[in-house]
């Protein structure tokens, strides 16, 4: 049979041999007034962008701030965010971009792996960020902290410190701590600014791996990286990008989606992100009556949240010229779902499902734009080529087989910060000096060169033998009626190895019961081999989630092996005595 590999012609497209901030730029000189972001209804062009980069930049190099120096980012979706990292990125310094809402140890733990000079967070956060830095080896980290309101106009500002302002405590004025504010008039003392350097070798950015086992890694991405994933995206979404055209920007910018593709795409090639701090399901569907975007994007629950929500009951979706789901797999039967509630709102697209890991920024692997396969994530963007291989080499497999997915092309991360150990076991180079990224994922490949995802090696469910991949269970659940969203793990058992256990949201007003869970299990036996159904169904009123969303797997295999081990205990008592 022929191999399994997909690589596209050696078409390269044409990536722009400067910084990120060099991108951005580009996109200023050419579209001066058109609006690079709208934060809550408050709009800032692109030349206005580029000089409040400018001056944040002379700020840190008055702040001590130099090539190579990384400073952490601990903020929502706002402009002193988008401010700080493309200011770093102009003087060459590292943007260590961690989510606003990290513990306190998990702060210091930041703040200690990148050996960051400085920490960019918001008032609402100020107190935890600064017990954090008292706990960090470095005792010099400065505290920036910059307030909501200081981005909004006057009317905004009063009725959000009305709302949410006043409970914030004001700061103390201690060493090593400034505002924002204050932070920016240091720039006055600063008239040039250093030689802008390109180097592809270098990290710009430092994102983390998920961290929902052991201890999360810093992802070195680079300028390259960044700016290839833009040209990939704008080759792919099947509309001239062109100013004016608006990308909801929901996904955070500590996460790859959401500073990839959400932000640095859509500055680089002159378009508009809306940003939003925070947002709920219910406001999601409300920015979207509101904006009219162009692009959304999220992950499955949000699309998932809005087949309910009565504020898009009579919504025109016309204005939607691409909508992207990515950080979790897309059930089949919500895809289809969401496709004809498009078509029932004039929409004149499908949801596009995207693939792909932080070390390699973010997706891609996308949905064709007018095309679909049942099951599949589509084909690699441009210039990316996909294998699927026996897992941890190169050996390829046939069309069909599963295998795990490996990766090569422009948007490969540098490496893992300081784990030289880590980076070899991902990043690996064949026998024509070509690297590939090992992802780790399970995924077989058809003779079109579409790509099926199916499982993260390590979930997989080995049962009396067999081979069980969780999505493909949760698939069937997800598609029962009375089913909201499911997780499904294997249990340690003595006799199977590991049994498989589903853990079941209802949809609202779907009570638990008995013949609830017969009926699942009947509607199972209808799409499962009989190793694959659940052998246990627990009902929950909701499922523990990661950080950006995903249902936390990892969790409820934790209480699993915490029972279990609870159970051999008490047996192992019981026949002492």
């Amino acid at each position: 049979m022929k191999a399994n590999t997909y690589e596209t012609e050696p078409v390269i497209l044409p990536y722009p041999e400067t910084t990120m901030y060099g991108a951005v730029k580009r996109s200023a000189e050419k579209y001066p007034k058109a609006i690079a972001y709208d934060f809550m209804g408050k709009q800032t062009s692109y030349a206005k962008m580029i000089q409040n980069v400018d001056c944040a930049a002379r700020a840190l190099v008055a702040s001590g701030i130099h090539r190579g120096d990384a400073v952490t980012i601990c903020m929502p979706n706002t402009p002193q965010a988008i401010v700080c990292l493309y200011a770093l990125n102009r003087i060459g310094a590292v943007a260590n971009m961690i989510h606003p809402f990290s513990s306190q140890k998990e702060i210091t733990f930041y703040l200690d792996y990148s050996d960051s000079r400085m920490i960019l967070t918001l008032d609402l956060f100020y107190e935890k960020v600064a017990l954090a830095r008292e706990e960090a080896k470095r005792k010099d980290t400065v505290i920036l902290t910059a307030r909501m309101q200081d981005e909004l106009y006057p009317h905004q500002a009063f009725g959000f410190w009305l709302k949410k302002g006043r409970s914030v405590s004001q700061f103390p004025n201690r060493e090593n701590s400034v505002t924002w504010k204050d932070f920016l008039k240091r720039a006055e003392t600063v008239t040039q600014l250093p030689e802008m350097i390109y180097d592809p070798g270098k990290p710009s950015v430092l994102l983390y791996s998920g961290g929902t086992s052991g201890t999360p890694k810093g992802i070195m991405l680079s300028d390259f990286n960044f700016n290839a994933l833009g040209m990939q995206i704008r080759e792919a979404a099947g509309v001239v990008f062109h100013p004016g055209l608006k990308f909801l920007s929901v996904m955070p910018l500590f996460h790859g989606f959401g500073l990839g593709i959400g932000i640095h795409t859509i500055l680089e090639n002159g378009m508009t992100c809306v940003l939003v701090p925070q947002f709920t399901n219910d406001s999601y569907a409300q920015l979207v009556v509101k904006q009219k975007p162009n692009f959304i994007a999220g992950v499955p629950t949000i699309y998932a949240s809005l087949l309910k929500s009565q504020r898009l009951e009579h919504a025109d979706l016309s204005c939607l010229d691409g909508v992207y789901s990515g950080g979790d797999s897309l059930p089949t039967d919500l895809k289809h779902r969401f496709d004809a509630f498009l078509r029932e709102h004039n929409g004149k697209v499908q949801i596009r499902e995207g693939y792909g890991l932080t070390e390699c920024v973010t997706a891609s692997c996308l949905t064709p734009v007018d095309t679909y396969k049942d099951g599949s994530i589509g084909l690699p963007l441009r210039d990316m080529h996909y294998r699927i291989v026996e897992p941890g080499t190169f050996r390829e497999k046939a069309y069909g087989e599963v295998g795990e997915i490996i990766i090569s092309g422009p948007t490969l991360m540098l490496g893992y910060l300081n784990n030289p150990e880590e980076t070899a076991a991902a990043l690996k180079t064949d026998e024509n000096g070509t690297t590939w990224l090992f992802t780790g994922d399970l995924g077989a490949m058809d003779s079109d060169g579409y790509v099926y995802y199916k499982q993260r090696m390590k979930r997989m469910i080995i049962t009396s033998g067999y081979n069980v991949y969780p999505s493909q269970v949760e698939n069937v659940l997800d598609a029962y009626p009375d089913i909201d969203y499911s997780c499904v793990i294997g249990v340690p058992d003595e006799r199977k190895m590991q049994r498989i256990r589903a853990y079941i949201v209802l949809k609202p007003g779907v009570k638990p019961s008995e013949e609830e869970k017969t009926n699942i299990l009947e509607h199972c036996k209808l799409y499962l081999a009989g190793y694959a159904k659940p052998k246990e169904i627990i009902f929950r009123d909701e499922l523990p989630r990661t950080l950006v969303g995903k249902v936390a797997f990892h969790v409820l295999e934790e209480e699993a092996a915490a029972e279990f081990s609870a159970r051999n205990e008490t047996q192992t008592e019981e026949t002492k005595d």
